[in-house]
């Protein structure tokens, strides 16, 4: 596989993701998850001009001129390490990266995803999900209970940044990885911000440092029900419902001075969605 990129060196296995990525030189290699997805990413990334706010890892073709071989993918490797303390730039780094890839329409292959976290991206956002595949989960219910139907326009965004942005000295932040959704940009930084208070201590002012950006707090809420229904979704043991418990609290007050502060009242919950609803 390393001749098939050019990649020379002795491979060095990488810490993160599912164990099977490795380093070889100046060259990343993984295996790919969906050709169809890797294609497209590498078109976009590849384009994607150079940018004073972010790096990213640019894809590698192989030596047939695709972007994959054998069913692995490469990209560069860039220099930095992830620091989850970092949650607002890794907020700023994910708004920078999602403004340069805003004009990119909404790929097809979005709607042949079958897998736990699209089951958790489809009930946050309130679209049709198959039947059967929740655990019981008081938590789950009570996030389910704040949604409410707001209007923003969506994009192509990285789902998954916290983990992916990756800080070097001197260089801007490097986005890796990119988990593509079409949704609104504020709700990637709300898994941000979801992520770092459940799993990395942070407390619960990065909700009040970002409650400007439009409609954060139920972007929050679509954000906590899509870590904990894809948990669900895929079976998974030991399901980490406590960690979300004291969200909940932050979401309602949060919320409340929301709804208190709209001259018009909020829309019920269960009103049909338009197309630029979330």
């Amino acid at each position: 596989m390393r001749a098939a990129f050019a990649a020379q060196g002795d491979p060095v296995r990488l810490a993160g993701g599912k164990g099977g990525t490795w380093r070889v030189g100046d060259v990343v290699l993984k295996p790919a998850e969906g050709d169809e997805e890797v294609r497209w990413r590498g078109d976009i990334l590849a384009g994607l001009p150079e940018s004073p706010h972010f790096r990213i890892a640019r894809p590698v073709r192989a030596a047939d001129g695709d972007w994959l071989a054998g069913g692995w993918e490469a990209t560069r490797a860039v220099a930095g390490q992830p620091d989850p303390r970092r949650v607002d730039d890794v907020i700023r780094a994910g708004a920078a990266f999602h403004e340069a890839v805003a004009a990119v329409p909404r790929p097809a292959l979005l709607d042949r995803r079958d897998n736990p976290w699209e089951y958790g991206n489809k009930l946050a956002f309130g679209d049709d999900v198959p039947a059967g595949r929740r655990r019981p989960s008081a938590v789950l219910d009570q996030l389910l209970d704040l949604w409410r139907p707001v209007a923003l326009p969506e994009q192509i965004v990285h789902g998954d940044l916290l983990g992916n942005v990756l800080f070097e000295p001197g260089l801007p932040p490097a986005v890796i990885d990119w988990a593509a959704y079409w949704r609104p940009a504020v709700w990637a930084s709300a898994v941000v911000a979801v992520d770092a208070m459940v799993w990395h201590g942070a407390g619960s002012g990065v909700i009040n440092r970002w409650a400007h950006l439009p409609e954060w707090g139920q972007a929050l809420v679509r954000a906590a029900i899509y870590r904990l229904a894809t948990w669900d979704a895929g079976g998974w043991p030991q399901e980490p419902e406590e960690p979300y418990r004291p969200l909940v609290t932050a979401f309602e007050r949060l919320l409340a001075g929301h709804e208190e502060g709209l001259s018009g009242g909020v829309r019920a919950a269960g009103q049909t969605r338009s197309s630029q609803e979330m």
